[in-house]
């Protein structure tokens, strides 16, 4: 195994960073690409809301934890602007480490599933490109979203979704997966429970009543005593047998 951090990308002089790890041996790899929680505001690529680097690898996949641009230093849409960068790079990068672009599967958690969730309904919408890498495709199988927040008009840290220039409750309402919903999403795994302190558990069954409606690809895990999901070992159990059907 090689574990390394790495520059995904550059805006206006400043590097985000990923940690990677690579296992060893032959043929194309398998991605999973961890976006971290925090509202925006806080978090890193190594803290609880972000996958262990290593241990996926030891499972077979070419493991890539990101940092982001946090709000409190670089208003919204940033953190997303980020992640689909992070994506990029990958694509970019594929040949170098010997990745299947066909099988690329972020993992966010609390905003970081809001992104992954909203990468999946809007893709890059309006959003203008940074970081680099503008001429290689955001695209990926499937989204894994634990805990994830999908209306951040109903939602009370949604405030800190505050892009410049823009009303604010149509830039929380553009940014919210919700309202992107359509047949043709990338499928989304769900984990939200019932006892979640933070995102309101009515609004991830408005989003899959949505998906359904809608007919859009998605599995939901509905649980009632888990409060506000992390990146637990039932979690990427559930998550390793859904990317096993989606590579299918």
């Amino acid at each position: 195994m090689t574990v390394e951090t790495i520059v995904y990308g550059q805006v206006q002089g400043a590097a985000l960073l990923a940690d990677i790890a690579t296992p060893g041996g032959s043929g194309k790899l398998p991605v999973v690409i961890s976006i971290h929680g925090g509202r925006w505001y806080y978090g890193t690529r190594r803290d609880t809301g972000s996958i262990d680097v290593r241990q996926w690898a030891d499972l077979g996949f070419f493991a890539m934890s990101i940092d982001y641009r946090l709000v409190t230093c670089t208003p919204a849409p940033a953190p997303y602007q980020d992640m689909l960068c992070a994506i990029r790079w990958v694509h970019a990068n594929a040949r170098k480490y010997n990745l299947d672009r066909s099988r690329i599967f972020p993992i966010g958690m609390s905003c970081g599933g809001h992104m992954a969730s909203l990468a999946a309904t809007l893709g890059e919408g309006r959003f203008a490109k940074t970081g680099g890498w503008d001429e290689y495709p955001s695209r990926f199988r499937a989204a894994i979203c634990v805990s994830g927040a999908y209306d951040l008009v109903r939602l009370d840290w949604g405030a800190g979704w505050v892009p410049p220039g823009e009303p604010f409750p149509d830039a929380r309402e553009y940014a919210s997966p919700i309202r992107h919903v359509a047949p043709g999403n990338v499928p989304q795994l769900i984990f939200h429970s019932d006892d979640d302190p933070s995102i309101p558990v009515e609004q991830v069954l408005r989003m899959v009543d949505a998906l359904k409606a809608a007919g859009a690809p998605h599995k939901f895990l509905h649980y009632k005593d888990r409060g506000h999901m992390f990146i637990t070992e039932e979690v990427i159990a559930e998550s390793l047998k859904y990317i096993r059907e989606m590579s299918g």
